[in-house]
């Protein structure tokens, strides 16, 4: 057998090549061709390492996914193992044994209200299976007027049409707004943005869960009969900027949805497997959703796959003969990947083994209180946390709460100056994320947050 010699490329090599063939995700590729980027070739544990051997504390779970960390040996063998038999075989008219086995385990630990999985690969096409699948149960219980859609202002459920529909960010879809379907925005309460004058914090949490609420209910009073569903990611708003939810928020929404009869999606790509100290973040306030879409830390931040999970209810409405039109004409190449099945089903036991959500209750605790020297930083805003789910807003004046100019990007360079530290995180605009693997511990937790604190108290103004 041929093989191939093995060429090691240099940190300029590889920069030249990325610059002449790459395009890169939510990236201003202007800047890029004009920066010097970092180039990532390995990882051990809770680091990453560059190129040139540098070592960084992965800080962003390399894009919120990461669980246990970097090159976990029983992910690892769980991979090799399903190697040894197969790589990928289709869903469309076979059965799979990795597939199969997930579902079951899968099924121990979401909410109750659900009973079938649905598998994809990615966020985006999770919830795209979730809005198909709300609008397909109404049609198929004749009721097809009821195909509308309620989301939350602030909110991101993917790039695809239909989450840009009901996420609609104008930052990253104002182009696309032509292209997308109906939908009807409810605020976000959003406590630090809301002015409340003369309330104190809990107060003025209160004020904007009751405005927000109001909001919702009157849409669902006035289009009720044509929502098909409410779609909400339970507890904190990620891509939004990292906004925690007021407590009460959700079940709140929850009874509403459930009064007009509505379907209620929870959006746990991004909080669920752990992030905020449950299982799904669903289980803090007691919901049960009629649909639940999954994905990133499913398989530990490993391989692509997204599961979107349904009730009973809303499976039998599917049921009957093809030429009855009820089938979900929907599906993926690589649904229900083999390898990527193996990697989650490893997850899910060092869960166990580790009783990673004990760790993440009491280490977010040290977290939190961290995150505290934080406040008194002259361009510290506000600091939101939920498990290990952290926001912290930058800006120039906390008095009126006013942003920075975002051209000067502030929330970029406080993060690419942390890359001096040794730690890697990415921002929201002018909010600072700290997203760490669940399985990363208080020293390297430490490490981080006094990164981000050196690298904000060194802000200059520009006034």
């Amino acid at each position: 057998m041929f093989n191939a010699p093995q060429i090691k490329h240099s940190t300029q090599d590889l920069r030249r090549l990325d610059k002449q063939h790459l395009w890169h995700p939510f990236t201003p590729m202007k800047l890029w061709l004009e920066s010097d980027p970092l180039v990532i070739t390995a990882a051990e544990g809770m680091h990453l390492i560059d190129s040139d051997g540098r070592r960084y504390l992965d800080g962003f779970s390399s894009l919120w996914c990461n669980v246990h960390g970097h090159r976990v040996p029983e992910i690892d063998q769980a991979i090799r193992d399903q190697l040894d038999k197969v790589a990928h075989t289709t869903m469309l008219g076979f059965a799979s044994e990795p597939a199969t086995l997930l579902a079951e385990r899968l099924m121990r630990i979401v909410p109750s209200s659900l009973s079938k999985v649905f598998y994809s690969d990615a966020g985006a096409t999770a919830t795209e299976v979730a809005f198909k699948l709300a609008a397909q149960y109404w049609f198929n219980t004749g009721k097809p007027e009821r195909n509308e859609f309620v989301g939350f202002a602030e909110a991101y459920h993917g790039d695809t049409v239909g989450a840009m529909s009901i996420g609609r960010m104008p930052a990253f879809h104002k182009p696309y707004f032509p292209m997308l379907f109906k939908t009807h925005f409810a605020p976000t309460p959003y406590v630090y943005r809301y002015d409340v004058q003369g309330a104190s914090d809990s107060e003025r949490a209160n004020v904007v869960r009751q405005h927000c609420l109001n909001a919702l209910e009157t849409i669902l009073q006035q289009h009720g009969d044509r929502i098909a569903a409410v779609c909400i990611e339970p507890m904190v708003q990620g891509a939004g900027g990292m906004i925690v939810q007021p407590p009460g928020f959700l079940s709140e929404v929850a009874r509403l949805t459930r009064h007009y009869g509505a379907l209620l999606i929870a959006d746990e790509v991004a909080v669920g497997f752990g992030r905020t100290g449950k299982m799904f973040a669903c289980e803090q306030e007691q919901v049960q959703p009629d649909i639940l879409c999954a994905a990133k830390g499913l398989t530990g931040g490993y391989l692509p796959l997204a599961a979107t999970f349904a009730s009973q209810q809303i499976f039998d409405a599917f049921l009957g003969e093809p030429w009855e039109g009820r089938t979900f004409y929907h599906g993926h190449t690589y649904t229900g990947n083999p390898l990527a099945a193996a990697a989650a089903l490893a997850s899910l036991d060092l869960f166990e083994k580790n009783k990673l959500l004990d760790h993440v209750g009491s280490t977010s605790g040290k977290l939190r209180h961290m995150l505290q020297e934080l406040k008194e930083l002259p361009y510290v805003g506000d600091i939101r946390q939920l498990g290990y789910m952290v926001g912290i807003e930058l800006v120039e004046d906390k008095a009126t709460r006013r942003s920075f100019d975002p051209r000067r990007r502030l929330g970029a360079e406080v993060c690419f100056n942390c890359r001096k530290h040794g730690v890697i995180i990415r921002p929201l605009a002018d909010v600072i994320v700290l997203m760490p693997p669940l399985a990363m511990g208080e020293d390297d937790l430490r490490t981080i947050v006094n990164a981000v604190k050196t690298e904000i108290a060194a802000i200059r103004s520009t006034n």
